[in-house]
């Protein structure tokens, strides 16, 4: 079974996190939300609160198949632990996936140089030498990044099948009656 985790800070956009964490549960995706707050309870930014599976320091070493950033909050960003784990699981082979304002991360960290990517229109400054493209979800090697909120399931969609397989998202797309 492949693994997931997603990271929520205080502002996220409930969209981005709640959409990936259904769709993948759904296609049987092992996903677990963490906080990236003191507690479990993270307030997104249309107050919606959310508990979280875990805590950051309860993360366990194990191996975990893709990091996801949803975005909606700049603070995002703030979090060198956070970084450090994207650092940790890229070094080991895995991937990561990041929407809307979350790119960013990536961009701070040199992570896009020469990649294509896409970001919520406004943050592109922050994608330090990426190759910006107009499309809903860009998938380049081992990194997925997404535009916005209306894009959620869209996003969640590519990471299943990236994760899995076409039949897979295809079988989830369709028992969600999602249209294109």
């Amino acid at each position: 079974m492949k693994t997931a985790l997603i990271f929520l800070t205080t502002g996220f956009e409930e969209m981005e996190a709640l959409a990936p964490i259904d769709i993948l549960r759904r296609g049987g995706v092992d996903i677990k939300s963490v906080s990236l707050e003191p507690e479990r309870q993270v307030i997104g930014g249309h107050q919606v609160p959310v508990q979280a599976d875990l805590l950051f320091d309860e993360i366990k070493d194990s191996e975990v198949d893709i990091l996801i950033l949803p975005g909606g909050s700049p603070r995002i960003a703030e979090f060198p632990n956070l970084k450090e784990k994207i650092s940790q699981s890229l070094d080991n082979g895995n991937s990561v996936a990041a929407i809307c304002a979350a790119p960013m991360v990536l961009g701070q960290m040199g992570l896009l140089k020469g990649k294509k990517a896409i970001c919520y229109p406004g943050f592109e400054s922050y994608l330090e030498g990426a190759e910006i493209e107009d499309t809903p979800v860009i998938v380049e090697g081992n990194i997925i990044t997404a535009k916005g909120p209306a894009l959620a399931v869209d996003f969640a969609l590519t990471v299943l099948e990236y994760l899995t397989d076409k039949d897979n998202r295809d079988k989830i797309a369709q028992e969600i009656i999602y249209q294109k």
